[in-house]
């Protein structure tokens, strides 16, 4: 649009206006420089030294050839080069491009000297115009790097809350699975109870699954529900079944924690008891306790599997996901083998939820 609308401009000052010296070479110039423009994102040194290089070329020329200066009023478009230099050029180009624009500015006011004050208002013209060029190219960087960060962030979260809420519900499944294969041919009852829990995770998951994708589609809107909380531990503890067994236990003050605190603590005891599911050996009973103090709430898990169990998802995700929470709220996480057996994991969370 703008090409299309300097090159008819061009070529109409050009045979309507009086007393153009070099009337044909003036409007080639203009047309020149007008579709030249169209490269001035993609080759902004190039158009800068073609450009420039040919008024350059032609103010001498008119030195020499005539006492008028040549060129018509379209060629004011020239100002929008140095802006797209210092936008769009790298390092090197912006180096190379800026000695041209000091020649030819040079040259140009030499040419056409009209006092100190003309010269020194033209070339704040083109520094003004350069500055904004590189004002803009920093402030579009800047932002770019926000918003790389902003989805490197996401990425982690989204990545945090697959494994926490497919990993359970998935082991859940597969536990359940287990033990109906067990109890098919003795008890059809208890495989038609462990078929029921199936089918209720695998909708659970499903449905959070929805979720966490409809997030991710710009053309949807999210689907807005309230994040799991400490009132849904329960739940939480009768999906796993009863072997083994997963007791919580509820004390001190619980009724003032933040949003994010909840759904830390709801997370990281997800992830702490699937875990004592799938490498707590011979455990039979998991331990779950939140305990609401003055500023703080304190969550431990505990199974009373062999001492000799191996630390859990020591080479996955999983602790690494309940740290990240913890540390973001401004708290801390430990995990270790218990003091007479099995496996403890204690998280320390401010109840305000100060993001850190």
């Amino acid at each position: 649009m703008l090409v299309g609308a300097l090159v008819p401009t061009a070529i109409l000052e050009g045979v309507l206006r009086e007393n153009v010296p070099w009337r044909p070479l003036a409007i080639v110039l203009a047309v020149f420089a007008a579709v030249a423009l169209l490269w001035r994102r993609t080759q902004p040194l190039g158009v800068v030294a073609t450009v420039f290089g040919a008024t350059t070329v032609i103010t001498i020329a008119g030195v020499i050839g005539t006492d008028e200066p040549v060129g018509l009023y379209t060629m004011i478009l020239v100002l929008l080069l140095p802006y797209s230099l210092f936008r769009w050029g790298s390092g090197r180009e912006i180096v190379i491009g800026s000695a041209i624009l000091v020649v030819a500015s040079v040259t140009g006011t030499a040419a056409d000297f009209t006092g100190v004050g003309d010269a020194v208002g033209g070339s704040l013209v083109l520094l003004f115009l350069a500055t904004l060029g590189a004002a803009v190219r920093y402030w579009s960087s800047t932002r770019l790097r926000e918003l790389d960060q902003v989805r490197l962030r996401e990425r982690e979260q989204l990545a945090r809350e697959l494994h926490d809420t497919v990993a359970h519900h998935v082991s859940a499944i597969a536990i359940r699975a287990q033990a109906g294969r067990v109890v098919a041919a003795t008890r059809p009852e208890a495989a038609v109870d462990a078929l029921s829990v199936i089918e209720a995770e695998a909708a659970r998951t499903l449905a959070e699954l929805r979720v966490m994708v409809g997030g991710l589609r710009e053309d949807e809107a999210p689907t807005l529900s309230p994040q799991p909380g400490v009132a849904d531990l329960e739940r939480l503890a009768r999906s796993v079944g009863d072997r083994p067994r997963v007791e919580v236990e509820l004390s001190g003050d619980l009724d003032d924690l933040g949003p994010s605190v909840g759904a830390a603590i709801y997370r990281i005891a997800q992830e702490s008891i699937t875990n004592a599911v799938r490498h707590a050996r011979h455990a039979t009973r998991i331990d779950v306790s939140v305990a609401g103090e003055k500023d703080w709430v304190r969550l431990t898990v505990h199974d009373d599997g062999d001492a000799a169990s191996a630390p859990r998802n020591s080479l996955g995700y999983g602790l690494v996901g309940m740290t990240e929470r913890a540390m973001l709220l401004g708290g801390s996480f430990e995990a270790g083998p218990g003091v007479d057996r099995g496996w403890t994991v204690e998280a320390l969370l401010p109840k305000t939820g100060v993001v850190r």
